[in-house]
């Protein structure tokens, strides 16, 4: 999708595909597969499995219990189980805004209506709209759940246990339960820690949807895995039978072998894309010294505040029009996202350097 969207003369530095080659060990757990003819239906916990010793080496975390898991087809389908399982028709979903789009058309189309919690200035979750935003959604004595992106996207603010801590404290007092979009969690800058939700205190309720797509670059193989905290655990029970039906058999095996066989790989990965976030601020502020800009700790996405540039609401418009690079919109992202692009640095070097200085002739 990334690179067939847009005719062949943009730049696409938008949607989160990674323009890497795979891994190795991926390659050939594929290929065995193939080769066995083993191209049938998904079965087993291998995949949460894996993820369980990937959680405990990476994150120091032994809390995921791979009896407490469900396949389910991607990240985002998986949320929508997950909220379904804890709001009826009609109930509230809070959200962190800016936040990732499908937030918005997911919960909607299933006939949730989205409640804005802002984050700060800092791009941080912020206690005081999170407690008014939880009063809104359960006003009534309304069900409620609050959509949680941790990794944050599009700003790539790494939340801390603190913070985490914070959410599950005010969502008990409220009676919101926790749904976490974990998907880009392994993707982290060097020296940072990711920390899982479930894992803090008061965490014990809330349900986590993880995958390796992003952090391997396997989008298009279809695969993640739904975890429930030790109080949550027979809502996850409750899942449908045939929401299992969705994931790839091949999607599994590949992010198995992945979270096992390709962690070099990914150290490679997120050594590269330090060097790139550490490029992408010396080129704005050479290129482009208006747009305003926090690297941030997790994710491949640089979220560019370009207000200062005069270009109006929707700054990706003249991006792709008079430099020829495509960016997400900001508006797409909810209240607080006029003025802003998302910008996907996860490239090469030279594309990286070449797109930059085509968005500043966009706004000569």
């Amino acid at each position: 999708m990334k690179w067939r969207a847009y005719p062949q003369d943009v730049l696409p530095l938008w949607v989160a595909e990674m323009d890497v080659p795979q891994a190795e060990p991926v390659v050939r757990a594929l290929t065995d597969a193939l080769r066995r003819g083993d191209t049938g239906y998904p079965a087993g916990t291998a995949y949460a499995e894996a993820l369980a010793r990937f959680a405990a080496d990476r994150w120091g975390w032994d809390g995921l219990a791979v009896g407490r898991t469900a396949i389910v087809p991607d990240v985002m389908l998986g949320a929508v189980e997950m909220l379904k399982l804890v709001t009826g028709r009609g109930d509230a979903v809070v959200v962190n805004c800016p936040v990732y789009p499908p937030f918005y058309q997911f919960v909607r189309n299933m006939d949730r209506r989205v409640e804005e919690a802002p984050l700060d200035a800092d791009g941080r979750l912020d206690p005081a709209a999170l407690a008014a935003a939880f009063a809104r959604a359960t006003a009534g004595g309304r069900s409620a759940a609050y959509l949680l992106c941790s990794p944050h996207n599009p700003t790539g603010t790494l939340h801390t246990a603190a913070e985490l801590a914070a959410v599950a404290a005010l969502a008990r007092e409220h009676g919101v339960r926790v749904v976490v979009d974990e998907i880009h969690a392994p993707v982290v800058a060097g020296g940072a820690t990711f920390v899982p939700y479930l894992s803090v205190p008061g965490g014990e309720d809330g349900l986590s949807l993880l995958s390796a797509s992003k952090a391997w670059n396997l989008p298009g193989l279809k695969a993640a895995v739904a975890v429930a905290g030790p109080d949550s655990a027979a809502d996850l029970a409750r899942l449908p039978e045939e929401v299992s039906h969705g994931p790839s058999h091949l999607g599994i095996i590949a992010h198995t072998a992945a979270l096992d066989h390709a962690r070099d790989w990914l150290d490679a990965v997120l050594a590269g894309l330090d060097a790139n976030r550490r490029s992408l601020a010396a080129l704005l502020a050479e290129h482009l010294p208006g747009v305003r800009h926090r690297p941030g700790e997790a994710t491949y996405l640089a979220w560019l505040d370009c207000r200062a540039l005069g270009l109006g609401d929707e700054p990706a418009d003249a991006f792709l029009e008079r430099g020829r690079v495509a960016l997400n919109a900001g508006t797409s992202f909810g209240t607080g996202g006029a003025g802003h692009v998302r910008l996907n640095l996860a490239t090469s070097p030279e594309v990286l350097a070449e797109a930059v200085r085509r968005m500043a002739k966009a706004v000569e």
